[in-house]
């Protein structure tokens, strides 16, 4: 069995950049513009961007999350952020 990677902390750096530290140590700057600039779900962070400072770590560490004008989560899952942050910091060395 192998053991679930959690998160333990995350920063906004600026919007839509995310600094996230987890319990394994690995720490990344993922970069969410792109995901974040289309979708009506993410219009209530792109109308007021000084919201993404608002995010949220989900208490065991399996999600990041803000929430909307409703009260829903938008969220982002342990896993998808951490292929993100290797995925953009490989092409950031490759490019360099």
């Amino acid at each position: 069995m192998t053991d679930i990677i959690r998160m333990k902390a995350v920063e906004p750096i600026l919007y839509g950049v995310l600094k996230i530290t987890w319990q394994d140590g690995f720490q990344a700057i993922v970069d969410l513009r792109p995901v974040m600039a289309d979708g009506e779900v993410f219009e209530f962070l792109r109308q007021t961007p000084a919201r993404f400072n608002d995010v949220k770590l989900e208490e065991y560490g399996h999600s990041i999350f803000w929430l909307d004008d409703d009260g829903d989560e938008v969220d982002f899952d342990c896993d998808s952020l951490r292929h993100r942050a290797i995925r953009q910091a490989e092409i950031l060395r490759v490019a360099s």
